[in-house]
């Protein structure tokens, strides 16, 4: 996988670490293959040296994933991940040949998808987050298809972002407005803080949701 190609999905990240570190644990990727983007969000655990070992390693394993399920590369992650603290991970694949969206998670990396249309019934989305920590124990996975149009966002966030985050988006703002906009409210200071916004596009050039 390569670069985001223009056009599928327009994103915008803000991430802190904690006062007392100068590296955060908290880790993000955004890559495309052909008609797919693939959005991930972790927290390696702890702090320090070890949380970030943990999150190098995670981006490592992602970045070999090539046309793999989202499920697949959350096991790749697990079974390379095995000798550090390991981390917890939300990912979501975006498939612009079908309009969907396939995400899962491990652990606590909250995410939501916010409906661009007000009569798309759910208005908005949750991921169903499972216990675990991918290096340690994982769980059993199962991923959601969610069918996605013109200018849903997606919102993931660690647990440096206080709850409640996602009730309080404008989508008329870009990717990395709503970006800055989350951490600046919701960011805690006692914690590394990362929150990743994704909206698909495919392949319309404009990069506002309305």
């Amino acid at each position: 996988m390569g670069a985001v190609k223009p056009g599928l999905i327009e994103s915008g990240v803000a991430a802190r670490a904690i006062a007392s570190q100068q590296e955060s644990g908290d880790f993000h990727l955004v890559k495309a293959r052909d008609k797919e983007a693939l959005v991930a969000v972790g927290d390696g655990l702890g702090h320090g040296a070890g949380a970030v070992t943990a999150a190098h390693a995670a981006l490592r394993a992602l970045a070999e994933c090539d046309g793999e399920s989202p499920i697949a590369m959350m096991e790749r992650c697990h079974e390379q991940l095995r000798s550090t603290r390991g981390v917890v991970m939300s990912l979501a694949l975006f498939r612009g040949s079908d309009n969907t969206m396939t995400w899962l998670g491990v652990g606590n990396v909250e995410g939501y998808l916010l409906r661009r249309e007000a009569r798309v019934v759910p208005g908005h989305e949750s991921l169903l987050l499972r216990p675990g920590v991918v290096g340690d124990s994982l769980p059993r996975l199962s991923a959601s298809v969610l069918q996605i149009g013109f200018g849903d966002t997606l919102i993931f966030a660690t647990d440096g972002i206080r709850p409640g985050f996602a009730d309080n988006v404008n989508l008329e703002d870009s990717p990395q407005q709503i970006a800055n906009h989350i951490l600046a409210q919701y960011g805690r200071e006692t914690d590394d803080a990362l929150v990743l916004v994704a909206r698909y596009l495919n392949g319309k050039r404009n990069s506002s949701a309305r």
